[in-house]
C-alpha cells in the first residue's frame, strides 16, 4: 500500500515559498562581471587562479556485500534514496526561505492569505509525484528531511499547522508504518549509514546535487565508525 502522508509534509513545506524562490539573474550578473581573477605564470604559460585552487579529493572504496541479498537491498535503497532526496534537498530550501519571508509579512491573515494561494499552486504541482511514493521512499523522504533541516517532519508539520494536525499526521503515517517523528542518525542505525553512502557517492558522481546537511557529517569518521563495528562484531 502506498503512502500518501508525503504528500501533506512536502506540500506544506514547499508551499509557503514557492512563489519567492526566483532568483535575481541581474544581480548574479553583476557579480560575475566584478568578480576579479588572478593569474599564474607556470612554465611559460599563464593560468588563472581559480583553475589552481583545487578542493581536497579522496577515492571512495567499492562497497563490499556480505552477500548476494545485502546488495541487492543497498541497490534497492540506492534507487529510492536518489529518487526522494531532490524533496528533501527543496524542503530546506523552501524552509529557509519561508524563514525570511514570514519575517516580511506582519499581519496574520496575510499569512493565511499567503499560504493558502502558494498552497494551491504547489498542490497542482507535486501531488501527482508524491502519491508515487512508496511507504519505504515515504520513511526514508522522512529520515532525509531531518538530515537536511535538522527538525523532524511531525516538528514541522506542527509548526507549520497545528499540534493537532501533527498528531494526526503521524496517527495515519503509523498505519503506513512511516513515523513522521523519525530522526536521520547515521552513526547509530545501519540503514541511515547506508543513506549516507549512497548520498556521498551519488555527489561525486553528479548525480545529485549536493546540499550540507543541517548539521555536518564527517563521511570517513562515519566510515570509520562502522568498519571498526563490524571488526568487532
Amino acid at each position: 500500500m502506498k503512502s500518501r502522508v508525503p504528500i501533506y509534509i512536502c506540500i506544506i513545506i514547499f508551499s509557503l515559498t514557492a512563489t519567492y524562490g526566483q532568483v535575481d539573474t541581474e544581480s548574479l550578473e553583476k557579480q560575475k562581471d566584478s568578480t576579479e581573477i588572478m593569474y599564474y605564470i607556470v612554465e611559460g604559460d599563464t593560468i588563472a587562479h581559480e583553475m589552481i585552487n583545487l578542493d581536497e579529493v579522496y577515492l571512495l572504496k567499492k562497497v563490499k556485500f556480505m552477500s548476494e541479498k545485502d546488495r541487492r537491498r543497498y541497490l534497492i535503497l540506492r534507487r529510492k534514496t536518489r529518487k526522494v532526496y531532490p524533496y528533501a534537498k527543496l524542503a530546506a530550501e523552501r524552509l529557509t526561505t519561508m524563514t525570511e519571508r514570514l519575517k516580511t509579512i506582519e499581519k496574520k491573515s496575510d499569512r493565511k492569505r499567503y499560504t493558502k494561494l502558494v498552497q494551491d499552486y504547489i498542490e497542482g504541482e507535486f501531488s501527482d509525484k508524491l502519491k508515487k511514493l512508496t511507504h519505504t521512499e515515504g520513511q526514508i523522504l522522512v529520515k532525509l528531511i531531518h538530515r537536511q533541516t535538522g527538525r523532524t517532519a511531525y516538528e514541522l508539520v506542527k509548526e507549520l499547522r497545528t499540534g493537532w494536525r501533527a498528531f494526526w499526521y503521524n496517527t495515519t503515517a503509523s498505519l503506513f508504518e512511516i513515523s513522521l517523528k523519525e530522526e536521520y542518525k547515521p552513526f547509530e542505525v545501519k540503514e541511515d549509514y547506508l543513506i549516507e553512502d549512497i548520498l556521498e557517492r551519488s555527489f561525486r558522481e553528479n548525480i545529485l546535487e549536493r546540499q550540507a546537511p543541517s548539521s555536518p557529517i564527517d563521511y570517513l569518521d562515519l566510515t570509520a565508525h562502522w568498519n571498526k563495528k563490524a571488526v568487532n562484531n
